[in-house]
């Protein structure tokens, strides 16, 4: 059979399901604004659609929010970015961090002039959340990184509490990260939650099931962490491979792999984890596929596997 068939019977299946479980996209833009939320994330869909008509999509397919594109959301202004958030009627999951902390201190310190602005943003727009990604290796030893970033971090830290906004570290469990430097630095989740709190109240980490799994953390860890130590989630699967042949654009479709999705979800659940949840799927949706066409296909995948966890 034609593979560009097989994938569009995948993806008008997809839609089907989609529409069944939340009564269409109408429906959908009309959920209520408090628990778990999938958002569109720009893995599904190859940046071929561009903000703001990126959120329309999301709304248009039935996602509950959105990931946010700060550099444009701020052109097109606070109060346009708002009225149209309402008027699709979905939330915002996180956004990134707009200053680079592992640069050198001219870097970082031009990222720090503007991240008051960006702040307020964040927090006018009802997001609250952002995230960066902590190096699982460096050329510099670990012990003085740690001291770096922690400085760095405790500063950015006070700036996005003035605002209510928390920052999400996003460690990076595969060998292929750690072993890109001769020194290892954080790349699993429980010292990733430590050096949050070591930080500050309003930081915790970016969950995300893929570096979960290859990091070897459990449901455990994610009951440790609380609700109050996860900022955002990403939401991945993986196929069984050897620590050394796994890389990070193999992902897989939730439901596809072998990660403890369901375990996960209900962890979420019994914390009370009520914010996004972003489809990462690097690598997994068709060159040739729209991008609508990818956003519909990590929406049924994620839905098939929240339902079957009960969370959906």
């Amino acid at each position: 059979m034609n593979p560009m068939f097989n994938r569009r019977a995948f993806v008008k299946s997809g839609v089907a399901a989609g529409a069944a479980l939340f009564g269409g996209a109408a429906t959908a833009a009309a959920a209520p604004q408090t628990g778990m939320f999938l958002a569109l994330s720009s893995a599904l869909t190859g940046n071929k659609v561009q903000w703001p008509e990126f959120a329309r999509l999301a709304a248009r397919v039935g996602y509950g929010g959105t990931d946010l594109n700060l550099t444009p959301a701020m052109k097109e202004g606070l109060d346009a970015t708002r009225a149209m958030l309402t008027e699709l009627k979905i939330r915002t999951s996180f956004c990134s961090l707009p200053v680079n902390v592992t640069g050198t201190d001219e870097v970082f310190q031009r990222g720090m002039t503007t991240l008051e602005d960006a702040a307020k943003f964040v927090s006018g727009v009802g997001c609250g959340r952002m995230m960066m990604v902590l190096p699982a290796a460096s050329q510099t030893p670990a012990d003085e990184l740690r001291k770096t970033l922690k400085d760095r971090l405790t500063a950015v830290a006070a700036v996005l509490a003035r605002q209510n906004v928390r920052l999400g570290l996003e460690f990076l469990g595969p060998l292929q990260f750690r072993s890109r430097a001769p020194h290892e630095f954080i790349w699993r989740m429980n010292d990733a939650v430590d050096f949050a709190k070591e930080i500050g109240p309003n930081i915790g980490v970016v969950l995300d099931s893929w570096h979960w799994h290859h990091s070897g953390a459990t449901v455990d860890d994610i009951v440790r962490a609380g609700k109050a130590r996860i900022v955002t989630i990403h939401l991945s699967d993986a196929a069984k491979l050897a620590p050394e042949d796994v890389r990070d654009n193999q992902r897989l479709l939730p439901g596809e792999g072998v990660i403890n999705l369901v375990g996960f979800f209900q962890a979420l659940k019994q914390i009370g984890y009520e914010d996004g949840i972003s489809p990462e799927v690097l690598g997994r949706i068709p060159a040739d596929a729209s991008a609508e066409e990818g956003a519909r296909m990590g929406l049924e995948a994620s839905l098939a596997v929240m339902r079957k966890a009960g969370v959906a």
